[in-house]
């Protein structure tokens, strides 16, 4: 550890009603590798956005190289040495490498100087990337690479990174890791923000741990186990059920030869899938993100249709049905966007309740909605699945991303489906929430409802899945039980390999 490149003293940030950050302070040592954590709303984002230039503080200090730091704009903060790479890729999918890049840059260079550019560093750090390749053809990983090589043109001297493996395969994350220690070597610090906690404990020097907008911890990750700062984050004991074992029982959902275009120009078609969902099981399929999950999703609860024979639920033909009709048979569905897909942003949580559930918890009678009812349902979501708001009238947009994923799922499980198709339960959550929703679904199964659980976190789909299976480019790799499959096999079954690749690996 050298002097601290960047410290933070007593920095505070209020909004109306709540305080993000309450005099925070914290130091980051060049070259360090430093993890911060915390539940949803624990205040993480407001404090790398005031890093970063796009949020003010209200109060406090920030020197950078030992000298004051108040960038007013992120310009000031990149210019400064401080490059962020977001959760969420801000790219154009029908540019390329090259022109996303230059996007980002104050003054460009011409393309062909660029692109011997991005060979260069891409090379240098092990993220080989093609600068003349159109980014809508990229996979989720190599996205990734052009966000972080487009912080590298940079010369950063701190790099934050944001749930930065949540679209990799373990075989990618390994190499994401291997960049960010020989960036470190070379003296540039990197923030860390992830809610996996066995991955900070391999990678990170330190971490600081955020709750209630409060720096209540600081540790050593490779010395403090991933219970003791799931524990430290919530500031309460976390108890986790053990998977039970459990005999399936009969076939609840049946694909066969499900084969489908997507709408997408850039998404990814489904090629030829077969599989079976039986009642009481949790069927687990992973991924990294663009490899047909969305399609899948829309397939099954009959958003895109398909072929009359290809879905059946509880042998009957479903392929030509709409969503509602679905509904009422008992196929429900949540889906990975939670704004816009999964919930209307400007519709409050009554509202947003009454719009899945209207048929199966009985809101509406005779064309005319029950308003009481469905408020007492948004309530009785909110209250079983601790969703951090003021209350049922609240909108949707006003709830964290981490409390909006709580309602939704809550709102499925709490209408008793008999097949329950998810695409990524936890992703973004904290570590009670992710706790409490995993809890929900083995619950929900145990009662003998059969989930299908779509995620790209695979230590999510060990923990809860009986049974796995991998897409890729639209195809689904065999479906193994998980008891029986090594992170390696999972990572070559995620990249495409099948039969007896895998269990040669």
């Amino acid at each position: 550890m050298t002097a601290p490149l960047l410290a933070i003293s007593g920095l505070t940030k209020a909004y109306p009603g709540v305080v993000a950050n309450d005099s925070v302070s914290l130091d980051i040592a060049g070259g360090e590798v430093h993890a911060l954590l915390g539940e949803n709303g624990a205040g993480k984002s407001t404090l790398v956005k005031m890093i970063y230039g796009l949020v003010k503080p209200d109060s406090g200090t920030m020197t950078l190289h030992g000298a004051p730091f108040v960038p007013g704009e992120p310009r000031a903060a990149r210019a400064a040495g401080v490059a962020m790479v977001f959760q969420h890729f801000s790219l154009f999918d029908a540019l390329s490498v090259a022109e996303n890049i230059a996007l980002g840059m104050e003054s460009p260079p011409p393309l062909r100087d660029l692109s011997r550019r991005i060979r260069d560093v891409s090379e240098t750090y092990g993220l080989p990337l093609d600068p003349h390749r159109i980014v809508g053809d990229l996979s989720a990983g190599e996205r990734q690479r052009v966000e972080i090589l487009r912080c590298l043109l940079q010369n950063p001297r701190l790099l934050i990174m944001d749930e930065p493996t949540s679209v990799l395969t373990p075989q990618e994350v390994a190499i994401l890791f291997q960049t960010l220690r020989k960036l470190a070597a070379e003296g540039v610090s990197i923030l860390y923000i992830s809610h996996k906690l066995e991955e900070i404990r391999t990678l990170c020097d330190r971490a600081t741990i955020l709750r209630q907008g409060r720096n209540v911890a600081t540790c050593n990750p490779r010395e403090t186990t991933a219970r003791e700062m799931a524990e430290m984050m919530v500031g309460t004991t976390l108890d986790v059920t053990a998977r039970p074992a459990r005999a399936p029982g009969a076939t609840a959902l049946d694909i066969t030869g499900l084969s489908l275009a997507s709408p997408n120009r850039f998404g990814t078609a489904l090629k030829n899938l077969h599989f079976t969902l039986a009642e009481g099981e949790i069927l687990g399929i992973g991924g990294v993100a663009g490899n047909g999950q969305d399609e899948l999703l829309a397939a099954l609860s009959g958003e895109l249709r398909s072929a009359p024979g290809a879905i059946r639920l509880k042998g009957r033909p479903v392929g030509a049905l709409g969503p509602a009709a679905r509904r009422r048979l008992g196929l429900l569905t949540a889906p990975e966007e939670r704004l816009g897909h999964a919930a209307a942003p400007d519709m409050s949580l009554t509202e947003n309740a009454l719009m899945t559930g209207a048929e199966r918890e009985g809101l509406m009678a005779r064309g005319f909605i029950s308003w009481a009812a469905a408020q007492d349902f948004a309530a009785r979501i909110i209250s079983r699945f601790d969703v951090r708001t003021p209350g049922p009238d609240t909108a949707a947009r006003a709830l964290s991303g981490g409390n909006l994923q709580k309602f939704v799922i809550g709102r499925e499980v709490l209408q008793r489906p008999e097949v329950l198709i998810v695409n990524q339960p936890t992703w973004g959550v904290d570590a009670a929430a992710a706790v409490a929703i995993r809890q929900a679904l083995l619950d929900l199964a145990a009662d003998g409802a059969a989930i299908l659980c779509i995620s790209q976190d695979l230590d999510e789909l060990m923990e809860i899945a009986d049974r796995f299976g991998a897409l890729n480019e639209g195809r689904l790799s065999d479906i193994r039980p998980t008891h029986a499959l090594s992170l390696q096999e999972i990572g070559l079954m995620m990249g495409g390999a099948h039969g007896m690749e895998v269990a040669h690996a």
